[in-house]
């Protein structure tokens, strides 16, 4: 029985299945942006930092270590930035990986349902 111009595809549990995991994916992916834009932003104040450090003439800088400020020698500083930039940057390229991933198997599953469901699903955001 038709209602409302839609018609009726039975689901199956591998269907199901298939809904399941496109959603759990959907929520991986927007906190993968998240996640991204936050390593971004690391990236950026780090950057910030590091030309800041740049421009001082001072030897020994204040350098915040947990909540705490610890007078440490410029060099010292300069090292420990270089350093959490690359673990920002490893980490950022990482996410951009796993966003690929998780799109492409977004993608995969959308072939497999609109195939099945046609219009009676809709599986993209607003």
């Amino acid at each position: 029985m038709q209602q409302g111009g839609g018609s009726e595809t039975e689901v199956t549990w591998e269907d199901q299945q298939n809904i399941n995991k496109f959603g759990r994916l959907n929520n991986r992916f927007h906190e993968l942006e998240d996640e991204i834009r936050t390593a971004k932003e690391t990236n950026d104040k780090l950057e910030d930092a590091s030309n800041e450090l740049i421009l001082t003439d001072e030897e020994v800088v204040r350098f915040q270590i947990g909540e705490v400020f610890a007078h440490v020698p410029k060099d010292e500083v300069e090292n420990r930035i270089e350093q959490m930039k690359e673990v920002t940057s490893q980490k950022l390229e990482k996410l951009e990986e796993e966003k690929e991933s998780v799109l492409a198997q977004m993608s995969e599953l959308k072939k497999i349902l609109y195939a099945k469901f046609n219009d009676s699903i809709n599986l993209e955001e607003d």
